[in-house]
């Protein structure tokens, strides 16, 4: 499965002129409450259309195939018969295949395939593919070169043998990936040419957290994704202290990437050596953003430098106050002491009887 899931992942590498129609699809077997069957097309790698057998849904997933399928309700029927009969029941047929011949029992078992053709519209090169994995490895795929089935993984070794000797499935795999995709995409690229042909140059800004955190490079507001983001040093690609983020989706439909250098060991002289440079499949130009700290955006403040002036005022300030409460501890013993004396002796002549007093 990794070569599948490759196939999906990494297309946006592909060249400019190459234009590609692919449908993912899945069967599962042994799983309750969950469809049958599901299957995805994929125009140049945006999903244009959807399937799922237990939601019991066939829809396109853009405007124009939408337009398309009202204009030709016929090309919805066939996607409909495809979706609800034919392939749930291949699926399935297959799946039971593999588990006879393989010696499987009941269990849960996943059957993938991913099918179509590539097309480069200067030269007119096709190139059609049918691959199938089963229970999460590469199985087996079909060769148009030789029209025969390789064997991806041991186990299929016999199922080989069988699919090769079954002519019929071999021309049907042949027509279907030289002539009937070809169209298909072809006809798809018209349809959506306006938006699928279309650019957008992105806004390029260098980010920083703190001075000793890395200089990222981001690129967000361009389509399509078949995009590059890469570091330079002195005109040349650099891999080491770079660090590359993945393209992922804007709101607007349109896509963001960065790219983080780290500068802990560049000199402040050798800045001007460094650039950020992206790249738009399709577009001529290169956006190029040289390291500059001038042009660096950051949240960070630097902590303010507290002047010799506010620290002398603290100092005499706490100073003041010490001397103060010193001032009014020794006042209130004072006060207290001289009190005391008056009152007590008071007290005294007042329990000293008079002569008058004992008469």
């Amino acid at each position: 499965m990794k070569t599948l899931v490759l196939l999906l992942l990494f297309c946006h590498s592909s060249s400019s002129v190459k234009h590609s129609l692919k449908f993912f699809s899945t069967g599962f077997s042994g799983i309750p409450n969950l469809a049958q069957f599901v299957g995805i097309a994929f125009l140049d790698d945006i999903v244009v259309g959807y399937c799922d057998t237990k939601e019991k849904i066939v829809d396109a997933k853009v405007d124009w195939m939408k337009q398309f399928f009202k204009d030709n309700p016929e090309h919805l029927e066939w996607y409909t018969g495809q979706c609800f009969e034919i392939e749930p029941n291949f699926f399935k047929n297959t799946i039971d295949h593999f588990k006879q011949t393989l010696n499987q029992d009941g269990g849960v078992h996943v059957l993938q395939r991913i099918s179509g053709c590539e097309w480069d519209d200067e030269t007119g090169e096709r190139n059609g593919f049918n691959q199938y994995g089963y229970d999460g490895e590469d199985f087996i795929q079909f060769d148009l070169t030789t029209l025969t089935w390789s064997a991806l993984n041991p186990q299929a070794g016999t199922i080989k043998l069988s699919w090769d000797a079954d002519i019929d499935r071999i021309e049907f795999n042949k027509n279907y990936l030289t002539e009937i995709f070809p169209e298909f995409l072809k006809t798809y690229l018209v349809l959506g040419k306006s938006s699928l042909q279309r650019t957008e140059r992105p806004s390029v800004s260098l980010l920083q957290k703190t001075p000793s955190s890395p200089v990222s490079c981001h690129a967000s507001g361009f389509y399509p994704d078949r995009a590059t983001l890469i570091w330079r040093k002195d005109g040349e690609e650099l891999h080491e202290d770079v660090e590359l983020g993945e393209i992922l989706p804007n709101h607007d439909g349109t896509f963001q990437t960065s790219a983080d250098l780290n500068v802990s060991s560049v000199p402040p002289e050798d800045w001007r050596r460094y650039d950020c440079v992206f790249h738009l499949s399709g577009v001529e130009d290169d956006i190029v953003t040289k390291l500059d700290k001038a042009a660096i955006r950051t949240n960070w403040v630097s902590p303010p430098e507290f002047p010799v002036v506010a620290v002398v005022a603290v100092v005499i300030g706490l100073l003041l106050l010490i001397l103060f409460i010193t001032g009014l501890f020794m006042w209130r013993r004072n006060n207290n002491v001289s009190d005391s004396s008056p009152h007590t002796s008071s007290i005294s002549l007042d329990r000293i009887s008079t002569p008058d007093q004992s008469q």
